[in-house]
């Protein structure tokens, strides 16, 4: 299919997790698209004309042709069928064991971690860092994400399987809202971290980030 009619809707401020997933992947695969900027704070995804775009109402929605699709982990899996590898960079693992488990942690990050996701937004990595101490809750929730990323990443430290797929980014981006906080994060984990948070489709969306900082 042509990759010449891609376009990628994101939120103006470039801080949703979500719509960095989706934009790392459109630059993993090396696949040329417009960005369109979607203010959220003056509610631009609830007028008509993005209704008719986004299904779920949301950030971030791509736009293929006369396809249009939300909800991230949705369009990184759509990417990796329409611009299959070899041909473009692969964004999940080959073998059926490690795909499935790569889904899998992207599902259980956009599900689960609630009270870390609210008391370490994305804001703590893009604009402001937090000085109010973790709650009870949210270090429960803590120590569940380093058990889970420890076990995952015991056999190759800084990615998921050996090599690099888009779970990645979404659990260094989970972890990075510790880590940049300055909040205690095992050494291993600051180290896997920081080694994802290198790659030129990371940078890409900071740069993106930083400029409207």
């Amino acid at each position: 299919m042509d990759p010449s009619q891609l376009r990628l809707f994101v939120d103006a401020q470039f801080m949703s997790p979500y719509a960095m997933s989706v934009f790392v992947a459109l630059h993993e695969k090396g696949l040329p698209h417009d960005l369109i900027g979607i203010d959220l704070a003056v509610q631009e995804n609830r007028q008509i004309d993005y209704q008719r775009r986004s299904l779920t109402e949301r950030v971030p929605t791509l736009e293929h042709g006369d396809f249009s699709l939300s909800e991230s982990s949705a369009i990184t899996e759509y990417l990796e069928e329409v611009f299959p590898p070899p041909a473009y960079t692969a964004l999940y693992p080959q073998p059926s064991d490690q795909r499935a488990r790569a889904r899998q942690v992207q599902a259980w990050l956009r599900s689960d971690l609630l009270p870390l996701r609210d008391e370490r937004p994305t804001t703590v990595i893009f604009r402001q860092l937090s000085d109010t101490p973790l709650s009870d809750s949210a270090r429960l929730t803590v120590e569940q994400l380093f058990e889970v990323a420890t076990t995952l990443l015991k056999d190759h430290h800084l990615s998921l399987f050996g090599q690099w797929c888009i779970a990645d980014t979404d659990l260094a981006l989970m972890l990075n809202r510790l880590v940049a906080n300055g909040d205690e994060v095992p050494a291993p984990l600051v180290e896997y971290v920081q080694h994802q948070w290198q790659r030129s489709s990371v940078r890409a969306w900071i740069e993106q980030s930083a400029a409207l900082a």
